[in-house]
């Protein structure tokens, strides 16, 4: 099969869809050549996630579009998905990590030879597989001892082996090294040479440019463009991402320093040891250094999620002691987590009810107000620029960006003084990203107290009044502002010695 058909394999005719309370998608025409990469971007909330599901069958369109697989329409179903050839990858790996890569390879599709499965035929195409994708480890390796990368390509080989026509892979990259994302590209590559077509998508948009193949974007539903990658900028495409220019979005302002906020001394359990430091009003303390470094750990601590084993915190010069976090709650902390679809929200709940829940322990009474609810999730709405029809839209329904917001709310209502965001943008776009900043900035303009934990190196190096850097469970170092850099903060993640 060649790279490139006069034909189009998938086209999508005027698709929308509709959930209650939000227009997902808007008369989508989207097409997919064989043997090409096509990338989708768009901010959060821009219907990537629902296109996904429409190109594998999980959701139906509404009436009046039309969805075509090689010249005919279908109605497409995640089975009949399959069956035509279409895989999809989602950010959840879809492996069994007690099986071996050949077993998860030909799960529910085994190789029989008359009643008994072929295990030696199934193990040589794998290993065929793994070899053409020049994937180091072996057909035999157990999946659950496998990179998280390394388990992406299992998944890719699937695909070769059972000629794939179509793979669409979201957000393949998330928590990838830089050295892992240059394999992955390669790999994709590699598969397209074979005749695959590859559909993309992904917030990081080096990752669109260096894989040069077409781009369409999308905007609160609806299709803004398509183009080749090789003829547009990264500033044209954020642009077009976000209807407007955004040429600062790690930019802030500088609040004067207040009165200390929070102050650990010698802190030592979950997994830290001797952590001393200060955090002040009106400033933003960053905590950097790489994965399992204790930064996680560490605000688990102060918000009593953990139990300390020595030193002491205090909360505006009095000792606290936090054996659970409804404790550290009542003393206006707020903790905004790393992962807000597992600890941070109720997805199955409406935005009103999320909104009002951490409140709860400041509650006299546990009498629900229905009433009450909407309001305060009508509030946060429009105080924050939620993009949704109203408080009782399920927050699961919502892109990332505004689940993000509906976190934030929940916090909000506490009238918090102190604040913890753990990755505060991570899967998120950057236009989301800038509003989620400019939200941080109003607290810190409010004398509120700001611990950021960040992996993102401009996020880190330019909302941070002061910066810890972590390795091991202690401090490695610390940056005052005018020497806080990317140069500086990777000398104490990775060859600083601990303080």
């Amino acid at each position: 099969m060649s790279r490139r058909m006069d034909q189009p394999i998938f086209r999508l005719i005027n698709i929308s869809k509709t959930f209650p309370g939000v227009r997902a998608l808007s008369n989508i025409d989207f097409d997919l050549m064989p043997g090409e990469i096509h990338c989708i971007c768009g901010e959060n909330g821009a219907g990537k996630s629902t296109l996904i599901k429409i190109l594998s069958g999980a959701y139906q369109p509404d009436p009046g579009g039309a969805i075509e697989f090689e010249g005919r329409k279908r109605t497409l179903t995640p089975r009949l998905a399959i069956e035509l050839g279409i895989q999809t990858i989602y950010q959840e790996h879809n492996i069994f990590p007690h099986l071996s890569v050949t077993e998860n390879i030909f799960a529910g599709l085994e190789v029989m030879q008359g009643l008994k499965v072929d295990r030696n035929t199934m193990r040589q195409k794998a290993a065929e597989a793994l070899d053409y994708l020049h994937c180091s480890f072996s057909p035999d390796a157990i999946a659950g001892e496998l990179s998280s990368s390394e388990r992406k390509l299992v998944e890719l080989a699937k695909a070769v082996i059972f000629q794939r026509k179509i793979v669409i892979l979201d957000e393949p990259t998330a928590s990838f090294s830089s050295s892992e994302i240059d394999m992955l590209l390669e790999v994709i590559r590699k598969i397209v040479a074979t005749g695959i077509a590859v559909v993309y998508i992904s917030h990081h948009l080096d990752e669109v440019f260096r894989l040069d193949g077409r781009v369409t974007v999308l905007r609160d539903g609806v299709k803004v463009m398509t183009v080749n990658a090789s003829d547009i900028t990264e500033e044209e495409l954020v642009r077009s991402m976000v209807g407007r220019d955004v040429s600062a979005f790690y930019s802030r302002v500088y609040y004067p320093k207040g009165d200390v906020a929070l102050e650990a001394r010698g802190l030592h359990g979950n997994g830290v040891r001797n952590i001393s430091f200060k955090a002040y009003r009106g400033q933003c303390l960053g905590f950097a250094g790489m994965v399992g470094s204790g930064r996680s750990e560490l605000m688990t601590l102060l918000m009593g999620g953990a139990k300390k084993t020595g030193g002491e915190v205090l909360v505006d010069g009095q000792e606290a002691d936090f054996n659970r976090p409804s404790d550290a709650i009542r003393r206006k902390f707020c903790y905004i987590t790393e992962d807000r679809q597992q600890t941070g929200l109720f997805l199955k709940h409406s935005i009103a009810r999320n909104s009002i829940v951490a409140n709860l322990v400041n509650m006299k009474d546990f009498l629900i107000s229905p009433k009450h609810d909407y309001a305060v999730g009508e509030r946060y709405i429009q105080e924050l620029g939620t993009k949704a029809e109203n408080a009782d839209v399920v927050v699961g329904n919502l892109s990332g960006g505004n689940q993000q917001k509906v976190v934030l709310a929940k916090w909000f209502n506490t009238q918090g003084d102190i604040y913890i965001f753990d990755e505060p943008t991570r899967g998120i776009d950057v236009g989301a990203k800038q509003e989620i900043y400019q939200i941080m900035m109003e607290l810190l303009r409010q004398g509120k107290c700001i611990l950021m934990v960040s992996s993102d190196m401009p996020e880190i190096v330019s909302m941070s009044d002061h910066v810890i850097v972590m390795k091991g469970g202690q401090i490695a170092g610390e940056l005052a502002r005018e020497d806080i850099s990317e140069e500086s903060i990777l000398n104490y993640s990775i060859g600083g010695s601990q303080k």
